[in-house]
């Protein structure tokens, strides 16, 4: 006999997947029969139609592994098979801590073997038909195998690290729980691209020359002091361009991928880091900090609270409550808050967004910002016509066109 709880885990899972279907839907057939003046230009008439293939094949292929994702979800809460495994598991081992990490090891295992598949035909098929794809077999698998292996080591250490202070300190462990999880972050935060970077990709100091030298020069006017500008092979990847700040103090660093050099004019890229910069400057970063953690204080309080009930484990296939059964009740039935939080915290990157744009304007120049998000768009095939809707629930920046009017209406005429 199922429980309330087991009735609330299905129906969380349904809603999720139905809404997300019906924003996909929305999103795929919102195109508009003529694009408005501030997108001419970007793709031709074949470009265009290129770029409603991409959108069209990515959902398609979305409901395809969110359905077969779903599908298998409810076969294993219907089969009991989370409390299943515990108890094989706990035939094997008495060390509480051990117990944990198989169990999680177990899932994470299954999830990501599942996932294979369908990760190859998106990197090997649907990237590859539009262009985008550079990545080998050899990098795949080197790829996959030092994920698994930063996973054990730093997502098996930390979760550990979790189980054991909530074994010491019980009802307490959400507290000392967030300040590891905030300590965590900060590392990560300054020292990401150092240490886990490198492992997949080469970063070297950007040379000496024309772009060194209009990078330097805007941050030396807009009192940044950067020391670091390094460029990554995002190229050995994929054809698509990026660039992304991080960092703390004197850790800080820009690196631009090697494919935005290949693609932008040196004053674009300039007008790109502006924007970087501009998110510096305003705190986002700090601000982004401060909200993620009292975020994962509200979810740690939460989960202290609610983690001790018999109902968590039972609904799973267990007999009694336990932190590792509580986890994955809770993860699921936390997901229509998370979801809320993430309206907000989305909103929050789309005004952000706008911020550093603005920067950009008044420390160096929009039409650079302008034409190299029009590059941009363009050599990723970007959906130019997102239905308000999906924006809302999914974009932490804004379109395209909306970013473009932003930075023309503050413009001196």
């Amino acid at each position: 006999m199922y429980n309330t709880v087991f009735v609330v885990l299905i129906a969380v899972l349904i809603f999720g997947y139905v809404l997300e279907r019906i924003l996909d839907r929305l999103n795929l057939k919102h195109t508009l029969p003529e694009l408005p003046e501030e997108l001419s230009g970007i793709f031709d008439e074949e470009e265009y139609r290129k770029s409603q293939l991409y959108k069209r094949d990515n959902t398609r292929f979305s409901f395809l592994t969110s359905t077969l994702s779903l599908a298998l979800m409810l076969l294993v809460f219907f089969l009991g098979g989370f409390g299943w495994i515990d108890g094989l598991i706990a035939g094997k081992t008495t060390h509480y801590i051990v117990h944990v990490l198989i169990f999680f090891g177990i899932f994470a295992l299954l999830s990501d073997l599942f996932s294979i598949p369908f990760e190859l035909y998106v990197t090997f098929v649907l990237e590859e038909r539009y262009g985008f794809n550079r990545t080998t077999a050899k990098t795949f698998i080197f790829d996959k195998l030092k994920g698994w292996l930063i996973g054990a080591l730093i997502g098996g250490g930390l979760l550990a690290l979790i189980t054991w202070i909530y074994m010491l300190t019980g009802r307490w462990f959400w507290l000392i729980a967030l300040g590891v999880l905030t300590l965590v972050s900060l590392f990560f935060m300054m020292f990401y691209s150092n240490l886990i970077v490198p492992l997949f990709n080469k970063q070297t100091p950007l040379e000496e020359g024309s772009l060194r030298g209009k990078i330097e020069d805007f941050a030396g006017k807009a009192g940044f002091k950067l020391d670091n500008i390094y460029v990554m092979d995002g190229s050995k990847r994929s054809s698509k361009a990026n660039a992304y700040f991080t960092g703390l103090g004197p850790k800080k660093r820009i690196v631009l991928f090697d494919t935005l050099i290949e693609d932008l004019e040196e004053e674009e890229i300039v007008a790109v880091l502006a924007h970087e910069v501009g998110h510096y400057k305003k705190k986002h970063s700090i601000t982004g900090l401060v909200l993620s953690t009292l975020q994962s204080a509200v979810m740690l309080y939460l989960f202290s609270v609610f983690v001790g009930l018999d109902s968590f484990a039972v609904a799973l296939g267990g007999v009694e409550a336990s932190f590792h059964l509580g986890l994955v009740a809770f993860s699921v039935l936390y997901a229509p808050i998370s979801m809320l939080v993430g309206l907000g915290t989305n909103a929050l990157s789309r005004h952000n967004e706008y911020q550093a744009d603005n920067y950009a304007r008044e420390k160096y120049e929009a039409e650079s910002l302008i034409s190299s998000l029009k590059k941009l768009s363009k050599n990723n095939l970007s959906n130019l016509t997102p239905h308000p809707a999906y924006v809302f629930f999914h974009y932490s920046h804004p379109p395209l066109l909306q970013r473009i009017r932003s930075l023309r209406k503050k413009m001196p005429n």
